[in-house]
């Protein structure tokens, strides 16, 4: 089988109708230190410049997992309506919300981060694609690249991410399994993936290396 490209995926995803209003809504979910935003950014850039929503910007040191009426409000209402979005981001060092960022309607918009496939969010989504890489070898990679400063943030990080995903689990819902691999990335159909018509990612189908 041909190699997939970006390229490629971005033609699909353009294809797909909208699910948020005029937006194509692509949630990027998977555990902590997977690969999730090296992706996200990879495939906003074959998407032509699609704006990515990286959903530490909505999460806080005291709401890690306790979003989702800020994502609403600020992001889903907004984009449901034709309109651009506006969300304060979060400074994780002054741990205080910053000024206002725009969100554009673009065709299609990439949101990214534990959770990104939430129950509340998946009625919005036109795709959910999971970066299917073991939560314990997720948080291994997570940790060395934030260092031993961050080891105390990642010891309660890891008991709130399993207890989010164990009451609200997203990759069984996953339309695209996605895998880092020697060539770069490997795609498989997930669990809900089998189900949707027009599928853009068949088995076996493989990106060119990130790198």
């Amino acid at each position: 089988m041909e190699p997939l490209d970006f390229d490629r995926l971005a033609a699909g995803l353009h294809a797909l109708p909208p699910s948020c209003g005029p937006v194509r809504l692509v949630a990027v979910d998977g555990h902590a230190g997977s690969g999730k935003s090296t992706f996200a950014d990879r495939l906003a850039a074959a998407l032509g410049g699609a704006p990515v929503l990286h959903l530490d910007d909505l999460a806080t040191h005291e709401e890690l997992f306790a979003w989702t009426e800020r994502l609403r409000t600020q992001v889903l209402d907004r984009l449901i309506r034709g309109h651009a979005a506006q969300f304060h981001p979060y400074d994780w060092t002054l741990r205080r919300f910053g000024p206002p960022r725009p969100l554009a309607p673009a065709p299609v918009v990439v949101i990214e981060g534990v959770g990104a496939g939430r129950r509340a969010l998946r009625p919005h989504l036109a795709r959910l694609l999971w970066m299917d890489r073991e939560a314990e070898e997720s948080w291994a990679r997570g940790r060395r690249r934030d260092g031993p400063a961050q080891a105390a943030f990642w010891d309660g990080w890891t008991v709130a991410e399993t207890r989010h995903f164990a009451a609200d689990p997203s990759r069984p819902y996953a339309d695209t399994l996605v895998r880092e691999c020697p060539e770069g990335y490997e795609w498989l159909p997930g669990p809900a993936g089998t189900a949707r018509p027009n599928r853009i990612i068949t088995d076996s189908d493989r990106l060119s290396p990130p790198y």
